[in-house]
């Protein structure tokens, strides 16, 4: 008689225990390795925030204190981690600034959410607490806010400057905050005034002087000479110019083939041809009037040939040639012209029109300034300079930030305190608010209230002041009604932070609370990782 084995019943706590156990590792796994992304970037928040060097594997070097930047340089393999990477990414497409603010605070919050799972609180529980308190925080940052006008220049230039505080080339602030608002103003629409494209402010850099020299040009600059062979112009007045798609040289054939030439008599003609070929053409561009030609960069052969770039200089036309196929669109709308793409249709009505176009000496190179444009597109361009390429990519990366704050200020025309007062003043009111809640929700609420202010804890620890004794005093002027009080990090103490110009959008504090909670509710839900293979 066959033996049936009969297995003896586990224990249904030992099996759930065991369940529970792989899902904790995880979820707690996860959260330290999004915690340690947020900790490498705490140290560069704010203006006494210290910066980064990141040497990449191709040898090149970095100096910022831009999170975004620093975040997409860093080598993360954990999936949880590169979800914080991907937090300042969207924090820079949706604000531009407060990128390191986002991942610091979304770091903090998950910190407190380690804490509320060791409690025993399910992580569902935590996350639809933190979905409420997200919205109860807009709501508190809204009311903090005040209106602004964006005929108040002032007002655009303090929170452009609030922005290049913590930057590298902080102590140009005074010049870069009111060159930026006067980009943005420029390429605004009166009939779209809410929509700023940035990519209609073209930002040359240029290496030579100091971020000093930096000025914006109401025109076009290109980082490259005119053509100089045979004597070609450099200097044109009244100029007629043309964008041109098309190739001034000999055409190829259509495939691949050798042409044998057996005399003399042949290899004239041949010459011949391809020199009244270039005649030709030369000719229907001066008919026009044209005096000046912007040639795209050809990827089928060379775009100009020695031959036609010595007929068009006897023909006293100024040549700038490989000009990236990219760049097409911005240079045709600042002209306000149309891109040409064969001879047969070079038509007058097609050129734009300039008081000077020149070749400028500059550093130890040169550059082209076309200025005076008539009938100008809503464009406009900003020639940085620096010392050296490091300081050069990081004016540039501060003066885009500083471009996104104006932008920001543009879609949503209401202004915060910065310093820290907003997140206190977040903290508090969600403290408040925590002890209305019943159950969990509320213990949880309160432990996100505290979260926030990692903020100002962190603005005074990299100012070297006493963090404990700064945040007490803040919370007690807070609770006092002083909503805009703030840390004053160049005089060391709290000061109303509204008073002293230190200003940012409200769209940058509103996006920072609800992109990282966002984030913290993702991570929190995760309790597998299933490798497909």
């Amino acid at each position: 008689m066959a033996l049936v084995a009969k297995s003896a019943p586990r224990s249904s706590k030992t099996e759930s225990y065991v369940d529970n156990k792989r899902k904790e590792d995880i979820r707690h796994a996860n959260i330290k390795s999004a915690c340690a992304v947020a900790d490498a970037v705490r140290t560069s928040l704010g203006p006494k925030g210290m910066d980064k060097m990141i040497s990449t594997a191709s040898g090149e070097v970095i100096i910022t204190n831009d999170g975004a930047t620093i975040l997409n340089k860093m080598e993360v393999l954990q999936p949880a981690a590169k979800m914080l990477v991907e937090l300042s990414k969207s924090q820079d497409t949706a604000a531009g600034d407060g990128t390191t603010t986002v991942v610091v605070i979304a770091g903090s919050l998950l910190k407190q959410c380690l804490s509320l799972l060791s409690s025993g609180i399910h992580p569902t529980v935590i996350s639809d607490s933190l979905h409420k308190a997200s919205i109860k925080a807009v709501d508190v940052l809204t009311a903090m806010a005040v209106p602004l006008e964006l005929t108040d220049r002032d007002s655009l230039v303090k929170s452009a400057s609030t922005s290049l505080n913590s930057k590298v080339v902080s102590q140009y602030s005074s010049l870069l905050a009111p060159l930026a608002v006067d980009a943005v103003l420029t390429v605004v629409d009166p009939e779209k005034p809410d929509l700023v494209d940035l990519r209609d402010i073209k930002i040359v850099k240029k290496l030579g002087g100091t971020v000093d020299d930096t000025e914006m040009v109401r025109g076009l600059v290109f980082d490259k000479k005119v053509s100089h062979a045979a004597g070609g112009l450099t200097r044109v007045e009244n100029a007629k110019i043309a964008v041109i798609q098309f190739q001034i040289s000999p055409p190829k054939t259509d495939i691949e083939q050798s042409i044998v030439v057996s005399d003399y008599a042949q290899m004239d003609r041949i010459l011949k041809e391809e020199r009244n070929y270039i005649l030709g053409m030369i000719k229907k561009i001066r008919a026009t009037g044209c005096n000046v030609l912007l040639i795209q960069k050809s990827i089928l052969r060379d775009a100009v040939t020695d031959l036609s770039l010595h007929y068009l200089a006897k023909a006293k036309i100024l040549v700038i040639k490989d000009v990236e196929r990219d760049e097409i669109e911005f240079i045709t709308k600042t002209l306000n012209c149309l891109p040409i793409a064969n001879i047969e249709h070079f038509k007058e009505e097609k050129l734009g029109h300039a008081d000077l176009v020149e070749e400028v000496s500059l550093g130890d190179g040169k550059i082209v300034k076309i200025t005076g444009i008539k009938d100008m597109g809503r464009t406009t361009c900003v020639l940085v300079r620096g010392s050296n390429q490091l300081v050069l990519d990081e004016a540039e990366r501060s003066l885009h930030d500083a471009l996104c704050v104006i932008r920001c200020l543009v879609n949503k025309q209401f202004l915060i305190a910065g310093g820290g007062a907003p997140e206190i003043e977040l903290s508090r009111q969600l403290g408040a608010w925590a002890k209305v809640l019943h159950g969990m929700e509320g213990y949880c609420v309160k432990s996100f209230a505290e979260a926030l202010e990692v903020i100002p804890y962190t603005l005074a620890e990299n100012a070297g002041l006493n963090p404990i004794t700064i945040v007490t005093e803040l919370r007690n002027r807070h609770a006092q009604g002083e909503i805009n009080a703030g840390i004053n990090v160049r005089k060391g103490q709290i000061t109303n932070i509204l008073e002293e110009n230190v200003v940012q959008p409200l769209l940058v504090s509103t996006s920072s609370i609800t992109l990282a909670a966002e984030c913290v509710r993702m991570i929190l839900k995760i309790d597998d990782i299933v490798t497909v293979r």
